[in-house]
């Protein structure tokens, strides 16, 4: 009963931190012109980075249309949000940044939804998640392609393995190179597979990287990133099916995504559990490593 009162209640006022990507202006869109209610995006601090070129060359324009087309107020420091906004998006690209804008975003003590990649490394990834957990603050971090129709409709009960794709480009200023975008593949891959991953295998290519990993259960899951850019797809291997789809269909766009968001906001809990995000950076981490000993099979840090 107290779940359905919050979801009743009056609109969260959200706070975005980073104003260089497009998901700052598409979210705001969704919620501030009522397609997805029970929440409305107030304020917003720009952020950015000078050496990231999809950063600094963004973060003006998606600033000037919050505030001209969405009404929400520039604000220029995290700590000027706090006392305007009930809950935070943290939308900066550089997942560089990330950390060290927790650690001020947590004196609010307002839950966080964070962008991909959560960090630049899984020892990054791991510090948001003490700092946030010593605060009480509660956080989650998800791809939209958690809620695309691949998988919705491939979550089999008898899965046995599964391989995954999508466009893998890097960015050179991140550590882990597939949290830069094939996050979204690796993400796809757990959402089918659940946790679990002991060991990946990483063999790099001219256009692609293949990644193969083993459940500690027993079954195989791979993922291929595609580089520059290509479709986003999945193949379920079960019992005595093969089913196979792609492209990956987002459900218009990041509409369930921000429902899920908001629902969040409202009970403070994460529909992604925050060991399942770690563990899918403790993943690419691995993948990370395997890669730069040759392709050798690398197990995940506990």
């Amino acid at each position: 009963m107290w779940i359905l009162l919050l979801l009743l209640a009056a609109d969260v006022r959200v706070g975005i931190v980073g104003t260089d990507t497009s998901h700052a202006t598409a979210f705001a869109q969704l919620l501030n012109e009522g397609k997805i209610p029970g929440a409305k995006v107030v304020a917003a601090y720009k952020g950015g980075s000078a050496d990231v070129e999809s950063s600094s060359t963004r973060v003006d324009k998606f600033a000037a249309e919050l505030q001209d087309k969405y009404h929400v107020e520039i604000v220029s420091e995290i700590a000027g949000l706090c006392g305007k906004v009930d809950a935070i998006l943290l939308e900066s690209v550089d997942g560089r940044k990330h950390l060290p804008q927790m650690r001020e975003i947590v004196r609010c003590g307002k839950p966080v939804f964070i962008d991909k990649p959560l960090a630049a490394t899984l020892d990054d990834a791991r510090e948001i998640d003490r700092i946030a957990k010593s605060a009480g603050v509660p956080w989650f971090s998800s791809s939209s392609l958690r809620w695309s129709e691949i998988a919705e409709t491939m979550k089999f009960p008898d899965i046995a393995g599964v391989h995954t794709w999508g466009p893998g480009p890097f960015e050179e200023h991140h550590p882990l190179d597939l949290a830069w975008y094939a996050i979204h593949s690796v993400e796809l891959l757990y959402t089918l597979m659940g946790t679990g991953c002991e060991e990946v295998t990483r063999i790099g290519g001219t256009d692609a990287d293949e990644i193969s990993c083993r459940w500690r259960d027993g079954r195989i899951g791979s993922i291929r990133a595609l580089r520059p850019y290509g479709t986003f797809g999945a193949v379920v291997y079960r019992k005595n099916q093969t089913v196979a789809q792609s492209p990956a269909k987002l459900r218009d766009e990041y509409d369930e995504l921000v429902r899920q968001i908001v629902r969040f906001f409202k009970t403070r809990q994460p529909p992604v559990p925050n060991q399942e995000t770690l563990e899918i950076f403790a993943f690419m981490d691995a993948a990370q490593r395997s890669k730069e000993s040759g392709g050798k099979p690398t197990r995940l840090r506990q």
